[in-house]
């Protein structure tokens, strides 16, 4: 009799094959069956998911860094063309006696009378015969027909 109280059915056991140490069904037991067997060892799940939990954490924040980094980057470009359309629009309500050219460097002052002007003479051309009460910016007429700032006077 074994230790729980049961019998042990001898008859049903096959010497020959517990001597070479194999099963008739190898792969449903839970063990190593013989001394060359691979080492079953049972995981602990609940490692293997935290792991992955962590990596799976790691990779979504990297990718939302990339895509808050480009959302950066459109914004900026987004204020920068706003930025060009709002001087586009003062710069053709402005008086001009002539056709912009697209690529064209361009001069915009504040008249005397308060309103703005589109010039071609720089104000280091004017000499003491200027004709308009304050430099406001060197502009650039781009082929969008907005206008680049490239040069503005420092505020006070």
């Amino acid at each position: 009799m074994s230790q729980t109280g049961k019998k042990i059915d001898l008859e049903g056991i096959d010497l020959e094959k517990m001597k070479d140490g194999t099963t008739e069904n190898p792969g449903t037991i839970s063990f190593p069956h013989h001394s060359g067997s691979a080492i079953i060892k049972p995981e602990d799940k609940g490692k293997i998911k935290g792991r992955a939990v962590a990596a799976m954490h790691q990779q979504t924040e990297n990718q939302m860094s990339q895509l808050y980094e480009q959302m950066q980057l459109l914004a900026n470009q987004a204020k920068s063309l706003q930025k060009r359309v709002e001087v586009s629009e003062r710069i053709y309500l402005a008086k001009m006696n002539f056709e912009p050219l697209i690529n064209h460097v361009y001069y915009l002052y504040e008249s005397n009378e308060g309103k703005d002007i589109l010039s071609l003479i720089s104000p280091q051309e004017w000499g003491k015969s200027k004709s308009y009460n304050k430099y406001l910016a060197t502009v650039k007429l781009l082929a969008d027909h907005t206008w680049e700032i490239l040069n503005k006077p420092e505020e006070e």
